[in-house]
């Protein structure tokens, strides 16, 4: 089973930095590597909001594929996977494959690390008094 969360973690982490760097690459005026989606780039602009985006998605996607701090970039990950899905399903339906691929990814490795986000969930957390 390691195996295949690793190969999880990869391919999400490989997805999420080239996402991110194809990103930086369109807000440097440069034609993109990868497919883009021409609704998105509208949407995200060309300015400080693209920059943002993507700058979260090359350090998560880093963080994926070296390992560290999973949980974490999974936590950070998920508005963006959720927004990736309803953004595909209810406006451009062109990279609906890839979006709900990385939905799954994302599901996959939050089953795997639910015992990291018990703390989280708590609905009365305990705080340590000293």
């Amino acid at each position: 089973m390691n195996v295949w969360i690793r190969i999880a973690e990869l391919l999400l982490g490989i997805i999420f930095l080239g996402a991110g760097l194809n990103g930086y690459v369109v807000l440097f005026g440069f034609e993109a590597f990868a497919p883009t989606s021409p609704a998105a780039m509208e949407f995200l602009g060309d300015g400080h909001f693209l920059a943002l985006e993507k700058g979260v998605e090359i350090i998560a996607g880093t963080f994926l594929l070296i390992g560290r701090f999973v949980p974490l970039v999974l936590i950070v990950l998920a508005s963006i996977v959720v927004n990736i899905l309803a953004f595909h399903l209810f406006v451009d339906s062109d990279l609906l494959v890839l979006a709900l691929f990385v939905t799954v990814l994302e599901g996959f490795l939050v089953w795997y690390y639910r015992e990291s986000f018990k703390g989280i969930l708590e609905g009365k957390p305990k705080v340590n008094k000293k």
